[in-house]
């Protein structure tokens, strides 16, 4: 299975990246009711509750990491990831290959 990464961001917006580290498990939760992205997945974190976005755009996606609107189907309304990388543009995790729906982790390329 190939690895797939995602861009964590609009931390600004919450309680920032500062607590980020490496090795961190944080949840995906599709957000189908976003007046503003109809394949919203929203990043929760234990404690704290909504901490960013999963990036949907060209302008925030980090390399290749995958956009929300390309993982919204693969994945079930909850699944979760690991942080891999913080940086000043945003943060690079790791989704957990359990959570994709059955069949999904083969159809990513």
């Amino acid at each position: 299975m190939r690895k797939v990464f995602i861009t964590l961001t609009g931390t600004k917006y919450y309680y920032g990246a500062d607590f980020l580290k490496k090795g961190m498990k944080i949840k995906l939760e599709k957000e189908p009711d976003n007046k503003y992205d109809k394949e919203a997945i929203k990043v929760m974190y234990d404690g704290l509750g909504k901490i960013g976005y999963v990036a949907n755009s060209s302008y925030t996606v980090i390399g290749e990491s995958m956009s929300a609107g390309r993982l919204y189907d693969k994945i079930a309304d909850t699944a979760y990831a690991k942080v891999v990388l913080v940086t000043t543009s945003g943060i690079l995790c790791k989704v957990c290959k359990k959570s994709f729906k059955d069949g999904q982790d083969l159809q990513l390329a």
